[in-house]
């Protein structure tokens, strides 16, 4: 089993390093991961006509094969879905220093990666580790993450890996699994939660602030709200709790049933129908 490891917050993400190392135990694994941070691209490739990504070799201590590409999460799984690296069973993406779960998955890197894994035929698992007291949309600044428990993530995510190889699910899907930032035997129990609607805590607001010495242009001063308690059953509120949470996310598939009255009156009208 060859097995993707990548991430959104780049090759020298210690997260990184630690859940690949611990992989090497499951199956055959090689790094494809971003050059630096791009956390927040969510399964964005970029523009590659502009971009002209670059690939390098790296060196990651106990990890057989490790590349950087010059572009976001998504890219580094699209690109090995056609080869570049080998053939590809299965990707894992993270660990991301900040919980990944309610709208941040939408945005997420590290949840984007596994995504475009699903989108090409492959399994995607995507593990994140609350950042204890600030977590914002699934980030976690540098300051807050220097007691991070990286083993306790890769050991979850690790177990969770080796239990889908056995038996991988058909058709594809993303596993989202989020850990707390405690000791493994601190961990007691998981849930199969829903994905909420809102993260642990989130932007209250955004201000443009004129920028000195420039005509029109601006910075924009952001504001964040107070932490919010979840509801249990989510996925935010379970991994909060303590709890490992897991969901299981599918393809975006069209809302059978819904239907705008004017929206369909506009293509009657246009097409004739």
């Amino acid at each position: 089993m060859r097995i993707l490891v990548t991430n959104d917050d780049g090759i020298d993400s210690l997260g990184l390093h630690v859940l690949a190392r611990r992989l090497t135990e499951v199956g055959d694994v090689v790094v494809v991961a971003p050059d630096r941070e791009y956390s927040g691209f969510g399964a964005a490739l970029g523009t590659l006509h502009l971009m002209q990504p670059e690939v390098q070799r790296e060196h990651i201590d106990g990890v057989p094969e490790a590349w950087s590409v010059s572009g976001p999460p998504a890219l580094c799984v699209y690109f090995s879905r056609f080869g570049c690296f080998g053939d590809i069973d299965l990707v894992v993406s993270g660990i991301n220093p900040g919980a990944n779960t309610g709208r941040a998955i939408y945005h997420s890197g590290t949840v984007g990666a596994a995504i475009t894994a699903r989108n090409g035929g492959l399994n995607g698992v995507a593990v994140s580790q609350s950042v204890v007291g600030f977590g914002v949309e699934g980030q976690g600044w540098d300051e807050m993450i220097q007691d991070q428990r990286w083993d306790t993530a890769a050991e979850v995510a690790a177990r969770v890996t080796e239990s889908l190889i056995d038996d991988l699910p058909e058709p594809p899907l993303v596993v989202n699994i989020n850990v707390p930032n405690v000791g493994l035997e601190e961990i007691t129990a998981w849930r199969h939660a829903e994905v909420g609607t809102i993260p642990p805590r989130s932007m209250s607001s955004a201000t443009l602030v004129p920028r000195e010495g420039y005509e029109e242009t601006f910075t924009v001063q952001m504001e964040w709200g107070d932490p919010v308690e979840l509801p249990i059953e989510t996925d935010g509120g379970s991994v909060e709790a303590g709890e490992v949470s897991i969901s299981y996310l599918s393809r975006i598939v069209h809302e059978p049933g819904s239907t705008i009255p004017a929206v369909d009156a506009v293509l009657d009208g246009l097409t004739g129908g």
